[in-house]
């Protein structure tokens, strides 16, 4: 009853991710490659992250 109001951060992190993935799609498409490359290691980590709380919670 108490969790119903909780935010779920899975939730929230999928939208970062979601985010990163179109920042570096962005650089790509401007040519800037290292940028790329370093967006889309910010996006794994945070993949990394939701596939712990993933793991880790309960269904």
């Amino acid at each position: 009853m108490f969790g119903l109001f909780k935010k779920d951060p899975v939730k929230k992190l999928e939208k970062e991710y979601t985010q990163l993935l179109e920042e570096a799609m962005q650089l790509q498409r401007g040519g800037d490659i290292k940028g790329y490359a370093a967006k889309s290691a910010e996006a794994e980590k945070v993949m990394d992250q939701i596939v712990a709380l993933r793991d880790k919670k309960p269904e």
